[in-house]
Parts: structure tokens; sequence; C-alpha cells
């Protein structure tokens, strides 16, 4: 099983991704790196704000908060915020009326300055009232009014909607998510989390749909994948089968192969795969992003071929 270690982020679109490996193959070679994925552009190196900025522009400053690590702040320092009922993709903000005057939107007549964040991550939508809003990564930003100044995250405690902002534009606090590689006995290579737990998909979500379609007390047997913060990938899975979707609740959740993936409460060692098959609608999955099936393998299909074969045992 690979283990995370420090590497290059690389750009990933979060949703829709064409797949480059085809069900039936498995492209299993270990290299032993898992490289860190962020669902959004790669952050630059902090630097001072630019002077001269012009009347009614906003900047946006790389910062950090104890017990968050790096997050956004305004230009005197108040930590921003995103809120997960707006949207992205699209960017729509929905915080108005008594919710703005807690959560004041961060506007901007023109392009917002920005150190430490990569420019092409900032931007601006129009609010319900009409004024231009900042966007990062598509995410709508606030303050929360109750922040006394700079340092001071006290809308992280609030409500789980809302949560302090990247420079990536993801939720600030949150750990990483891994999708690395693993062995089972009787399937061979699948994927699995950083701890080795096999993961898996649901065949009511649908490839490609977008959706998840266990909730409540199924999430709770079949605990899906986060993607609110960064997500690392194994070297020997394509990074380009890494997605994300927003579920039910506001949170996101990993996809793999255009699969929701989720893990299984009653595996409790790495290795194991006890929700194989279950309901014949739960499978582990193999690297490349399809449901694992050990008949696809070669090795398999040559000692079947072999058995079945006059003289063959």
């Amino acid at each position: 099983m690979n283990r995370a270690r420090p590497a290059a982020a690389l750009p990933l679109a979060i949703a829709g991704l064409a797949l480059v490996a085809a069900c039936g193959t498995n492209p299993y070679a270990k290299t032993g790196a898992v490289q860190p994925v962020v669902l959004g552009a790669q952050q630059q190196p902090a630097s001072a704000v630019p002077a001269g900025s012009a009347t009614g522009q906003a900047q946006l400053v790389a910062s950090t908060v104890e017990g968050l690590g790096a997050v956004l702040a305004d230009a005197e320092g108040h930590t921003l915020y995103r809120y997960a009922k707006d949207t992205a993709e699209p960017p729509k903000a929905t915080c108005a009326g008594a919710c703005a005057e807690t959560w004041p939107p961060l506007t901007s007549d023109v392009p917002a300055l920005a150190a430490g964040v990569d420019a092409r991550l900032v931007g601006l939508v129009t609010r319900p009232d009409g004024r231009k809003q900042v966007t990062v990564g598509g995410r709508p930003v606030y303050r929360y009014a109750k922040d006394t100044g700079p340092g001071v995250a006290l809308g992280r405690n609030v409500s789980a909607d809302w949560a302090a902002i990247t420079p990536a534009g993801e939720k600030a606090g949150v750990e990483p998510a891994t999708v690395d590689t693993g062995e089972v006995d009787g399937l061979g290579p699948v994927l699995t989390d950083a701890d080795g737990r096999t993961l898996y998909l649901f065949t009511k979500d649908g490839k490609d749909s977008g959706t998840s379609t266990c909730d409540g007390t199924c999430a709770q047997k079949w605990p899906p994948v986060p993607a609110d913060g960064r997500v690392t990938v194994a070297d020997d899975i394509d990074s380009k089968l890494i997605g994300r979707i927003r579920r039910p609740d506001g949170t996101s959740q990993v996809t793999v192969g255009g699969w929701p993936v989720y893990t299984y409460a009653q595996d409790t060692t790495p290795g194991e795969a006890n929700g194989h098959g279950a309901g014949s609608t739960w499978y582990a999955m193999e690297p490349n992003g399809c449901k694992a099936d050990p008949q696809r393998r070669p090795e398999v299909r040559q000692a079947l071929a072999t058995s079945s074969a006059p003289g063959g045992y």
C-alpha cells in the first residue's frame, strides 16, 4: 500500500472527467508515491499585496489561523468564509438579507487584488442586490461580523454550512483524503484509503450521475470518502479519474471513474473487502475506477483457459 508524502500539487477539474482507463484493464504498476491532487488550481507562493489598489477594489491575502492552517483574509486580515448553500458551478451567492448582515459578502467593483492566491481562481459574481462579490474557485466569499480582528475565526464553529476558505477555494482545517491501492485475496488490486480500507462503488448511484443515493443510515454503514479538502492520489492511479460531487448534506465526496466512493464500516483491517457483492449493488473498485472482477485479470483468464482445455487441471 502506498503512503502519502509531500509532492507537487496537480490541477484537477472537479467532475465529469473523461476516463483514460477502460474497465477491463488494470494499470497496476506500483511505484510507491502518492501525489496530492488539489480540486482547483495550484496555489502560488504568498507575497505582499500590490500597492495602488483602486477605489472599490477588494483584496485577498493568504494567511494562517491557528487550528485551521492556511486561510484567506481580506485587506484588514479578517478571515474569509465559504457557504455550503452557495454554488461554484456556476458561481451563485445565496446569503442575502439577514444572512448577509451576519456574514457580510466581500464585494468589489473591479477584479480583486490577490496575494498568495492563483489569480485564475479569483472572480466576481453578481449578488441578488446587484453588487459584485468576490469568488475563489467559484465560491463566493464572506466575512463573519463577530470576528474581532486578524487571525480570528469565530465563524468556524457557527454552523456546518460555514467554513473558512483556503487559498485554493477549499474548506480550511479539513484533513486530506487519500485514494491509494492495495491487494485483497481473491480480488487482486483494489482502491483503498490512507488506512488501507477498501473503497467501494454503489451501482444504484449510477456512473457519471453526479449524485450519491446513499445517505442517512446507509451512509453510516457505507461512509462516503470526503472531498472537502485536498485529495491525494497514488501515482499508479491516473489522477484524471478523480473528481468530486456535492452530497445532499452539502459536503463533498470523492469520485473515481465517475463513481462516488465509499468505505464499509465492517471492514476493520487492510486487505478486507467484506462489502464486495453486498446486495448485488456494492463492489470493491479496481485502480482503473471499475468494479473489481477477478475474471477480467489476465492471469485469471489464462488459468481458466488452461483448466478448461483438454487435459487441463
